[in-house]
């Protein structure tokens, strides 16, 4: 049965893809995505990523509920897609850069853009990856104990967290299984694109998580 809350969710979800597929939207999203991508890269995350939250929730308790400490999650998620931004930037102009100087090979035509966006979503998630989930993963345990009434200090968070398998699972199963062929569709889109698909993906990484919380449980 559907549900109110499903229905609101799915709305936004449709309101924000509008600007991607109604032409007049989309010259508009483009215009202000490329005037202003560090604006836009905070508002695409804190509003995708934390729908995506929203459905994580949704799935697994099997109803909608705000989650902990929600205002401060927005707030992450927009200085994460600020982040992103920023990467995207370095990595994308640092391959290009190498190789063009011979340090990575190359190939003509769709072989040769293949490559390149290859190397830009393997090199930025083993590098860039890990270290931002691992922060990610801090920042969302602390705010979680804040909810919670509990104060801690970042050592004490730091061993709250359950580092192998976070180790096993985001780094060792996401990342290669999911992260590195996604990216590198995504690095062969039209810069401005780029942002927007990345917090897309951030919800279907939210319903990947959600259903093995629930296998495990």
């Amino acid at each position: 049965m559907i549900k109110r809350g499903d229905f609101l969710w799915t709305a936004v979800l449709c309101a924000v893809t509008a600007f991607l597929v109604i032409p007049t939207l989309r010259h508009l999203f483009i215009r202000i995505t490329t005037t202003h991508p560090y604006s836009m890269g905070f508002i695409k995350f804190a509003v995708l990523a934390t729908m995506g939250e929203l459905l994580t929730l949704r799935i697994i308790s099997g109803r909608w509920q705000k989650p902990a400490g929600l205002y401060y999650k927005v707030v992450i998620w927009g200085l994460v897609g600020i982040s992103i931004v920023l990467m995207f930037g370095l990595y994308s102009e640092g391959v290009y850069g190498i190789v063009q100087k011979g340090l990575l090979p190359d190939a003509p035509g769709f072989a040769g853009k293949f490559l390149k966006a290859f190397y830009i979503g393997t090199l930025l998630n083993l590098t860039f990856g890990p270290a931002f989930m691992a922060v990610h993963r801090i920042s969302d345990t602390w705010i979680d104990l804040r909810a919670e009434g509990k104060r801690t200090t970042l050592g004490g968070v730091i061993g709250l967290i359950d580092w192998p398998g976070f180790l096993r699972f985001v780094v060792g199963k996401t990342i290669p299984f999911f992260w590195i062929p996604v990216q590198t569709l995504n690095f062969m889109l039209p810069p401005h694109y780029r942002i927007i698909v990345a917090a897309y993906l951030s919800i279907a990484l939210g319903l990947i998580l959600a259903y093995a919380r629930r296998r495990k449980g």
